[in-house]
């Protein structure tokens, strides 16, 4: 097993979570009519599993770090 720079994978996973979690946000609005029609707990729920679903691919490796080695 790889020794891991927790410290780096958190930075680099979190990136990675909050660009996921902001593209879905951004996929969902045109869903709406119009920005008052917008569901925000709906897009916010769903960003946020998407974060996690990131988090969670991330355990297996982040490209990012592995080009280093």
């Amino acid at each position: 097993m790889k020794k891991r720079d927790w410290i780096e994978w958190t930075k680099r996973a979190g990136i990675r979570a909050l660009k996921t979690m902001a593209q879905t946000a951004v996929a969902m609005l045109p869903a709406a009519a119009t920005i008052t029609a917008v569901d925000w707990g709906t897009v916010a729920g769903t960003a946020a599993l998407a974060g996690v679903a990131s988090l969670l691919t991330s355990l297996k490796g982040l490209p990012e770090l592995e080009a280093q080695e």
